[in-house]
Parts: C-alpha cells; structure tokens; sequence
C-alpha cells in the first residue's frame, strides 16, 4: 500500500467514524486520530460481519465500515464508561 493510498484510507475511515459517532448517542469526540483509527477497525469488522455490500470508496465498503464503526464506537464508550465508574469507586478513601 502506497502512502498517499494509506492516507486516502485513513481519511474514509475517519469519515465513516465520524457519521458513526453521530449515531450512537452520548458518545463524546473522539478526534481525528481517534476517528481514524476506531474507524479502520469498525471498517475491518464491518466488512467480515457484513461483507462486501454497498459502495466502496478506497477499498472500503461503506455500509459495513459504518456499521461496525458504530459498534467499535459504542463498545468503546461502554469500556470507558466501566473504567470511569471503576476508577471512582476506587478513588474513594473511607473517612
């Protein structure tokens, strides 16, 4: 895979990140970076759940690059969440 190649891909998987993340509810920014890389493994997942259905931008087939997306975002959030509430029951002293 070619650079510019690479950077086309992370860009359409950033994308479909970035309308997955406007799908699932209560789900903060994540940040390009952040967009892109949960958007390369939402895509990957997407497209063994899924296959190869809809349109293809850059190798990417964005209907299943959506959808997994959304469920890499979601379980995401539902990971941070647990480690928030974890880490603040941890937190507390007794008085």
């Amino acid at each position: 895979m070619e650079l510019l190649n690479f950077l086309l891909y992370l860009i359409v998987a950033a994308v479909c990140a970035g309308i997955a993340s406007r799908i699932v509810p209560s789900v903060g920014k994540n940040g390009f970076l952040g967009s892109a890389v949960l958007g390369m493994i939402g895509a990957w997942l997407g497209q063994m759940w899924l296959g190869k259905i809809g349109p293809s931008l850059e190798g990417i087939f964005l209907l299943p690059a959506i959808v997994g997306s959304a469920v890499v975002i979601f379980v995401a959030y539902a990971i941070s969440r647990l480690f928030a509430r974890f880490s603040k029951g941890k937190s507390k002293k007794p008085s």
